[in-house]
């Protein structure tokens, strides 16, 4: 989603400020802009397009003087990409100067209202409302009159504010959309995420709802949004700079897939003690869990399909009911929650706006809430009442990769957890599925030292134009993710199915030519999935099968090409078969040559409806 970045301090804002939207342009965007203010009043440049564009307009900053200012990458919601739609807005009269983030859902009645007193508006977006309410409230009192503003707009918003009149200040508020205040030494800094700077300083404050922030160069305050000074803990982050940068590789999605073994060993290790799974900060008693009736997993995207996987694992080892459900459906369908109810929530980010409002929606039902979450601080890691956190680093790839395969690792975390407490699980099989978790990432490097077969594999297929997933059982579950994989960064038609309903219409779609890809990890099901291949492959699809390196003499004499991967415990499997449907994907994109850390229309992060 959009992007924010401010600066006050010392040094030029312009050149800071481009630097950090070429770090947030993972976000997906739209248009560019930034907006500095000096003793001389504020200076605007914005346009549709990308941040290089807007580089090149303003010299690389050069053009642009002053110490304060503020930045943004827009996604279109409310207008049009365009030039004039672009971030940051003015108010009418070119006072005070907005970015935005979020959408505010009562736009139009605040627009009648400032129109009625003789308010002009340039562009179709709900952020020009923005600007010119604080504009209404202004009479000398910035924070004042933001407070005022805040107070009538619905929806969700962070803002960064710059006034002519304060030329040495940044005013900063947030509603359901993240912001995160940098500190520096004789700087400080505004940005939407962390990646924005890092690069100057490693210390955050994260703001939470309502609250109200003012940056100067010496300091940096919070207020309730009653304007009462709030005292705020800094944090530390400890992810070094080359975590966001793409180190030597041409993606970050390439270097993200490469990175997922140490991903899984940071979220693993440290919670496998003494041979036992430990989750700090969790502490479910036995009681509780055998009094669930029903557990919830809840996301958005590939968070939503980890919650796909778990459920297969949650409901065989613990035989308690678990339904997962899309974050945005969950919250308007009257879902049977209360106190016999446990919901995880999983999102990346910790922002996802669907996911909050379902997580609240869970909470005020009188569920219990426990999130999975990689960024410490977000608001979801807040507001839950338990939160373990993936340790993933920062995922710049629009297309997640190693966000999803270290929620995944969480959740055989917690399903071992929960068995363990429940004592329906043997010290045998449980000292099995501890040391098969161990060796989880070695297992993902095997597989990764075979790339070039999978990259081979692409060069035969690159050129399909409808490319059909089928599995059974966990496999079928692994599918969702493999075929959104796909469709996502290289926009190829593809579909998901369970490979026992082929006969019930989907085997309709399969012509000569046709790829169908089939996943036949999972063992027990091994020959009826072998029975499906045939069904297809008589139709005159070209079958491209992955199974375990055991199971490759049984499936080979009915696949035009088969990729292998190490045998393991049926839990972890789908830790494994996703990594080579990611590096398919990833090598089908780049032979089509699409845009594969930046798909088009996509967003890192959705923080609004």
């Amino acid at each position: 989603m959009c992007g924010i970045v401010g600066y006050v301090g010392s040094r030029q804002a312009a050149p800071i400020m481009l630097e950090g939207l070429k770090r947030l342009e993972y976000r997906g965007y739209d248009s560019a802009g930034i907006v500095v203010c000096s003793d001389e009043g504020l200076t605007l440049c914005k346009t549709k397009g990308y941040v290089d564009h807007l580089n090149e307009m303003v010299c690389n900053g050069d053009a642009l003087t002053g110490s304060v200012g503020l930045g943004h990458t827009r996604w279109a919601t409310h207008g049009r990409p365009s030039d004039e739609n672009a971030h940051p807005h003015l108010s009418d009269g070119g006072k005070i100067a907005v970015v935005h983030n979020g959408i505010i859902e009562n736009y139009a009645q605040l627009r009648e209202m400032l129109a009625a007193k003789g308010v002009t508006f340039k562009s179709e977006t709900d952020t020009e409302v923005a600007v010119n309410l604080i504009s209404y409230f202004y009479e000398g009192d910035l924070l004042k009159a933001v407070s005022e503003a805040a107070l009538r707009m619905e929806g969700s918003y962070a803002l960064g504010i710059l006034c002519e009149d304060c030329p040495d200040t940044v005013v900063a508020v947030r509603k359901e959309s993240p912001l995160i205040l940098g500190i520096g030494e004789g700087e400080n800094f505004l940005a939407s995420d962390v990646t924005a700077l890092i690069r100057h300083t490693r210390d955050v404050i994260y703001l939470e709802d309502g609250e109200i922030a003012t940056l100067t160069k010496g300091e940096v305050k919070v207020y309730s949004r009653d304007l009462v000074e709030v005292k705020k803990k800094t944090t530390h982050i400890d992810w070094d700079i080359s975590a966001a940068e793409k180190g030597g590789y041409e993606h970050f999605m390439f270097k993200e897939i490469m990175e997922q073994p140490e991903a899984i060993r940071k979220t693993i290790t440290p919670r496998l003690r003494g041979g036992r799974v430990v989750l700090d900060g969790i502490d479910f008693s036995p009681e509780y869990i055998k009094g669930l009736r029903k557990i919830y997993i809840v996301g958005c995207g590939s968070a939503y399909l980890v919650g796909v996987v778990a459920k297969y694992n949650m409901e065989k080892m613990l035989r308690i009911p678990v339904e997962t459900a899309l974050a945005s459906e969950f919250r308007y369908a009257s879902p049977l929650v209360g106190e016999d109810t446990l919901v995880i929530c999983i999102s990346q980010s910790g922002e996802t706006a669907d996911t909050i409002a379902a997580m609240r929606e869970a909470r005020r039902l009188g569920a219990k809430v426990l999130s999975i979450v990689n960024v410490m601080g977000s608001t979801i890691a807040n507001e839950s009442d338990y939160c373990v956190y993936t340790w993933a680093g920062p995922e710049i790839a629009v297309a997640t990769t190693k966000a999803y395969s270290t929620q995944l690792a969480v959740t055989y975390l917690l399903t071992l957890y929960f068995a363990e407490r429940l004592g329906i699980i043997s010290d045998e099989s449980y000292s099995e599925l501890v040391a098969a978790l161990q060796m989880l990432p070695e297992k993902v490097e095997e597989i990764l030292k075979n790339k070039e077969h999978i990259q081979y594999l692409a060069s035969l297929y690159f050129n399909k134009d409808n490319i059909f997933f089928i599995g059974r059982n966990i496999d079928y579950a692994l599918t969702l993710e493999a075929s959104l994989k796909l469709k996502e960064i290289s926009y190829i038609h593809s579909d998901a199915y369970a490979a026992g309903e082929l006969k019930h219409g989907t085997i309709s779609l399969i012509e000569d030519g046709t790829l169908v890809i089939a996943m036949a990890s999972y063992v027990q099901l091994l020959e009826k999935t072998v029975s499906n291949i045939v069904e297809v492959r008589s139709r005159g699809a070209e079958i491209l099968t992955l199974t375990t390196q055991s199971a490759e003499e049984q499936i080979s004499h009915v696949s035009d090409n088969v990729i292998t991967i190490p045998d393991a415990h049926e839990m972890i499997l789908p830790s494994l078969a996703v990594v080579p449907m990611q590096l398919f994907a990833y090598y089908v994109a780049l032979s089509r040559g699409c845009s594969i850390d930046k798909p088009r229309n996509l967003a890192k992060s959705v923080t609004v409806e």
